[in-house]
Protein backbone atom coordinates (compact mmCIF):
# COMPACT_ATOMS: atom_id res chain seq x y z
CA UNK A 1 0.00 0.00 0.00
CA UNK A 2 3.02 2.25 0.40
CA UNK A 3 5.18 4.11 -2.09
CA UNK A 4 6.08 2.71 -5.48
CA UNK A 5 9.49 1.75 -4.11
CA UNK A 6 7.95 -0.02 -1.10
CA UNK A 7 5.55 -1.93 -3.31
CA UNK A 8 8.42 -2.91 -5.59
CA UNK A 9 10.34 -4.30 -2.62
CA UNK A 10 7.25 -6.19 -1.47
CA UNK A 11 6.81 -7.78 -4.88
CA UNK A 12 10.47 -8.72 -5.01
CA UNK A 13 10.05 -10.67 -1.76
CA UNK A 14 7.06 -12.45 -3.29
CA UNK A 15 9.22 -13.35 -6.29
CA UNK A 16 11.99 -14.70 -4.05
CA UNK A 17 9.51 -16.82 -2.08
CA UNK A 18 7.93 -18.18 -5.26
CA UNK A 19 11.33 -18.98 -6.71
CA UNK A 20 12.26 -20.92 -3.58
CA UNK A 21 8.90 -22.68 -3.55
CA UNK A 22 9.26 -23.83 -7.14
CA UNK A 23 12.78 -25.08 -6.54
CA UNK A 24 11.66 -27.10 -3.53
CA UNK A 25 8.91 -28.65 -5.66
CA UNK A 26 11.42 -29.54 -8.35
CA UNK A 27 13.58 -31.26 -5.74
CA UNK A 28 10.59 -33.24 -4.49
CA UNK A 29 10.80 -31.74 -1.01
CA UNK A 30 7.62 -29.68 -1.26
CA UNK A 31 4.82 -31.27 -3.28
CA UNK A 32 2.25 -28.61 -2.44
CA UNK A 33 1.90 -25.43 -0.45
CA UNK A 34 1.21 -21.73 -0.63
CA UNK A 35 3.08 -18.46 -0.28
CA UNK A 36 1.52 -16.37 2.47
CA UNK A 37 1.18 -12.61 2.00
CA UNK A 38 -0.40 -9.67 3.79
CA UNK A 39 -0.91 -5.95 3.23
CA UNK A 40 2.15 -5.05 5.32
CA UNK A 41 0.45 -1.93 6.64
CA UNK A 42 -1.23 -0.95 9.89
CA UNK A 43 -4.96 -0.46 10.29
CA UNK A 44 -4.30 3.16 11.33
CA UNK A 45 -2.43 3.91 8.10
CA UNK A 46 -5.05 2.15 5.99
CA UNK A 47 -7.90 4.04 7.66
CA UNK A 48 -6.63 7.41 6.39
CA UNK A 49 -8.26 6.60 3.04
CA UNK A 50 -9.92 3.18 3.23
CA UNK A 51 -11.30 2.77 -0.27
CA UNK A 52 -8.29 4.18 -2.12
CA UNK A 53 -5.89 2.17 0.03
CA UNK A 54 -7.85 -1.06 -0.43
CA UNK A 55 -7.75 -0.59 -4.21
CA UNK A 56 -3.99 0.05 -4.00
CA UNK A 57 -3.47 -3.13 -1.98
CA UNK A 58 -5.59 -5.07 -4.49
CA UNK A 59 -3.46 -3.75 -7.35
CA UNK A 60 -0.28 -4.86 -5.57
CA UNK A 61 -1.80 -8.28 -4.89
CA UNK A 62 -2.75 -8.67 -8.55
CA UNK A 63 0.88 -8.01 -9.49
CA UNK A 64 1.90 -10.59 -6.88
CA UNK A 65 -0.50 -13.05 -8.56
CA UNK A 66 1.22 -12.45 -11.89
CA UNK A 67 4.52 -13.35 -10.27
CA UNK A 68 3.08 -16.45 -8.59
CA UNK A 69 1.64 -17.64 -11.90
CA UNK A 70 5.10 -17.46 -13.45
CA UNK A 71 6.36 -19.97 -10.88
CA UNK A 72 3.27 -22.17 -10.62
CA UNK A 73 2.61 -21.03 -7.07
CA UNK A 74 -0.49 -19.96 -5.16
CA UNK A 75 -0.78 -17.13 -2.65
CA UNK A 76 -2.84 -16.93 0.52
CA UNK A 77 -3.82 -13.67 2.20
CA UNK A 78 -3.26 -13.99 5.93
CA UNK A 79 -6.47 -13.37 7.87
CA UNK A 80 -5.08 -11.40 10.78
CA UNK A 81 -6.71 -8.32 12.29
CA UNK A 82 -3.49 -6.31 12.53
CA UNK A 83 -3.17 -5.88 8.74
CA UNK A 84 -4.89 -2.85 7.23
CA UNK A 85 -7.50 -3.74 4.63
CA UNK A 86 -7.55 -7.31 5.95
CA UNK A 87 -8.58 -6.54 9.51
CA UNK A 88 -12.24 -7.55 9.32
CA UNK A 89 -14.11 -10.34 7.60
CA UNK A 90 -15.97 -7.90 5.36
CA UNK A 91 -12.81 -6.06 4.34
CA UNK A 92 -11.05 -9.35 3.70
CA UNK A 93 -13.81 -10.51 1.37
CA UNK A 94 -13.83 -7.10 -0.34
CA UNK A 95 -10.09 -7.31 -0.99
CA UNK A 96 -10.22 -10.85 -2.34
CA UNK A 97 -13.07 -9.91 -4.68
CA UNK A 98 -11.23 -6.80 -5.89
CA UNK A 99 -8.14 -8.86 -6.73
CA UNK A 100 -10.41 -11.41 -8.42
CA UNK A 101 -7.75 -14.07 -9.00
CA UNK A 102 -9.32 -17.06 -7.20
CA UNK A 103 -7.09 -19.61 -8.95
CA UNK A 104 -4.00 -17.87 -7.60
CA UNK A 105 -4.96 -15.89 -4.50
CA UNK A 106 -6.92 -17.45 -1.65
CA UNK A 107 -7.42 -16.96 2.06
CA UNK A 108 -5.46 -18.32 4.99
CA UNK A 109 -7.80 -18.99 7.90
CA UNK A 110 -6.23 -19.10 11.35
CA UNK A 111 -8.79 -19.97 14.02
CA UNK A 112 -7.15 -17.72 16.63
CA UNK A 113 -7.33 -14.71 14.34
CA UNK A 114 -10.66 -15.35 12.65
CA UNK A 115 -12.33 -15.65 16.04
CA UNK A 116 -11.46 -11.98 16.52
CA UNK A 117 -13.24 -11.08 13.27
CA UNK A 118 -16.48 -11.93 15.11
CA UNK A 119 -15.59 -9.45 17.87
CA UNK A 120 -14.58 -6.56 15.61
CA UNK A 121 -11.50 -5.49 17.61
CA UNK A 122 -10.13 -3.33 14.79
CA UNK A 123 -13.44 -2.95 12.92
CA UNK A 124 -16.34 -2.45 15.37
CA UNK A 125 -18.67 -1.75 12.46
CA UNK A 126 -18.16 -5.31 11.19
CA UNK A 127 -18.47 -7.16 14.49
CA UNK A 128 -20.81 -10.17 14.53
CA UNK A 129 -21.10 -10.51 18.29
CA UNK A 130 -22.35 -7.79 20.65
CA UNK A 131 -20.09 -5.88 23.00
CA UNK A 132 -19.67 -7.59 26.37
CA UNK A 133 -20.65 -10.87 24.74
CA UNK A 134 -21.51 -13.63 27.22
CA UNK A 135 -19.53 -16.67 26.13
CA UNK A 136 -22.00 -19.09 27.60
CA UNK A 137 -24.21 -18.19 24.62
CA UNK A 138 -22.65 -20.87 22.48
CA UNK A 139 -25.60 -20.81 20.06
CA UNK A 140 -25.02 -17.13 19.28
CA UNK A 141 -21.30 -17.70 18.83
CA UNK A 142 -21.90 -20.61 16.46
CA UNK A 143 -24.26 -18.45 14.42
CA UNK A 144 -21.49 -15.86 14.00
CA UNK A 145 -19.05 -18.59 12.93
CA UNK A 146 -21.51 -19.86 10.34
CA UNK A 147 -21.85 -16.39 8.83
CA UNK A 148 -18.09 -15.74 8.93
CA UNK A 149 -17.06 -19.05 7.39
CA UNK A 150 -19.79 -18.98 4.77
CA UNK A 151 -18.28 -15.73 3.48
CA UNK A 152 -14.60 -16.74 3.64
CA UNK A 153 -14.63 -20.53 3.21
CA UNK A 154 -14.95 -20.38 -0.60
CA UNK A 155 -11.64 -18.50 -0.65
CA UNK A 156 -9.85 -20.62 1.98
CA UNK A 157 -6.87 -22.62 0.71
CA UNK A 158 -4.77 -22.77 3.90
CA UNK A 159 -6.01 -23.57 7.41
CA UNK A 160 -4.30 -23.12 10.76
CA UNK A 161 -5.87 -24.89 13.71
CA UNK A 162 -5.44 -22.81 16.85
CA UNK A 163 -6.93 -21.77 20.18
CA UNK A 164 -7.82 -18.27 21.41
CA UNK A 165 -9.16 -16.74 24.61
CA UNK A 166 -10.85 -13.80 22.80
CA UNK A 167 -8.14 -11.34 23.82
CA UNK A 168 -5.49 -9.60 21.74
CA UNK A 169 -1.80 -8.89 22.12
CA UNK A 170 1.03 -7.44 20.10
CA UNK A 171 3.13 -4.36 19.52
CA UNK A 172 4.10 -2.10 16.65
CA UNK A 173 2.77 -3.33 13.31
CA UNK A 174 1.25 -6.34 15.10
CA UNK A 175 -0.79 -4.29 17.57
CA UNK A 176 -4.14 -5.88 18.39
CA UNK A 177 -3.67 -9.28 16.86
CA UNK A 178 -4.70 -12.79 17.81
CA UNK A 179 -3.36 -14.36 20.97
CA UNK A 180 -2.65 -18.03 20.41
CA UNK A 181 -3.34 -20.41 23.27
CA UNK A 182 -2.73 -24.05 24.05
CA UNK A 183 -5.48 -26.47 23.05
CA UNK A 184 -6.70 -26.93 26.61
CA UNK A 185 -6.21 -23.36 27.81
CA UNK A 186 -8.67 -22.88 30.71
CA UNK A 187 -9.70 -19.53 29.17
CA UNK A 188 -10.29 -21.06 25.74
CA UNK A 189 -13.26 -19.91 23.71
CA UNK A 190 -13.03 -22.35 20.81
CA UNK A 191 -14.15 -25.94 20.70
CA UNK A 192 -11.34 -26.69 18.27
CA UNK A 193 -12.58 -29.95 16.81
CA UNK A 194 -16.18 -28.81 16.39
CA UNK A 195 -15.30 -25.30 15.18
CA UNK A 196 -12.82 -26.61 12.60
CA UNK A 197 -15.82 -28.12 10.88
CA UNK A 198 -17.14 -24.69 9.96
CA UNK A 199 -14.03 -24.27 7.81
CA UNK A 200 -13.63 -27.83 6.56
CA UNK A 201 -17.29 -28.52 5.73
CA UNK A 202 -19.70 -26.56 3.57
CA UNK A 203 -23.00 -24.99 4.62
CA UNK A 204 -24.71 -28.37 4.22
CA UNK A 205 -22.17 -30.09 6.46
CA UNK A 206 -20.38 -31.92 3.67
CA UNK A 207 -16.58 -32.17 3.64
CA UNK A 208 -15.21 -29.66 1.14
CA UNK A 209 -11.90 -31.47 0.51
CA UNK A 210 -10.47 -28.06 -0.34
CA UNK A 211 -7.37 -28.44 1.87
CA UNK A 212 -4.41 -30.69 1.27
CA UNK A 213 -3.15 -30.43 4.82
CA UNK A 214 -3.89 -28.82 8.17
CA UNK A 215 -1.37 -27.29 10.51
CA UNK A 216 -1.12 -25.84 14.00
CA UNK A 217 -0.24 -22.20 14.55
CA UNK A 218 1.20 -21.72 17.99
CA UNK A 219 3.45 -18.70 17.72
CA UNK A 220 3.81 -16.41 20.74
CA UNK A 221 4.54 -19.24 23.19
CA UNK A 222 7.58 -19.07 25.45
CA UNK A 223 10.56 -21.37 24.89
CA UNK A 224 9.71 -23.29 28.05
CA UNK A 225 6.27 -24.12 26.68
CA UNK A 226 7.69 -25.09 23.30
CA UNK A 227 10.24 -27.41 24.93
CA UNK A 228 7.59 -29.18 27.02
CA UNK A 229 6.71 -32.58 25.56
CA UNK A 230 3.15 -32.26 26.93
CA UNK A 231 2.62 -29.25 24.64
CA UNK A 232 3.19 -31.31 21.51
CA UNK A 233 1.27 -34.35 22.73
CA UNK A 234 -1.80 -32.15 23.27
CA UNK A 235 -1.39 -30.35 19.93
CA UNK A 236 -0.95 -33.55 17.93
CA UNK A 237 -3.88 -35.19 19.71
CA UNK A 238 -6.05 -32.20 18.79
CA UNK A 239 -4.96 -32.25 15.16
CA UNK A 240 -5.63 -35.99 14.89
CA UNK A 241 -9.09 -35.42 16.37
CA UNK A 242 -9.78 -32.72 13.75
CA UNK A 243 -8.61 -35.00 10.95
CA UNK A 244 -10.81 -37.83 12.20
CA UNK A 245 -13.82 -35.54 12.45
CA UNK A 246 -13.53 -33.63 9.18
CA UNK A 247 -10.71 -35.09 7.08
CA UNK A 248 -10.43 -37.87 4.53
CA UNK A 249 -7.93 -40.41 3.24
Amino acid sequence: MGSDDERKRFLEQVRKACRIGRRLRELGIRRYGIIRIDSATSTAEWSKDPETNTKRIADTFRQACDIADEYGERLAAEGEICWGGMHSWKRMVQLLELVDRPKTLGFQADMAHTLLFTLGYNAPEDRLLPEQFVWSRRDQFEQSLRLLTSALRPWTINFHIAQNDATVKGSGSHDKTGRHGLPNDPSRKLNIVRDSGYWMRDDKGERTRALQHICWDGCMFSNSVMMNQRTWCDILATMIAVRQAHGWD
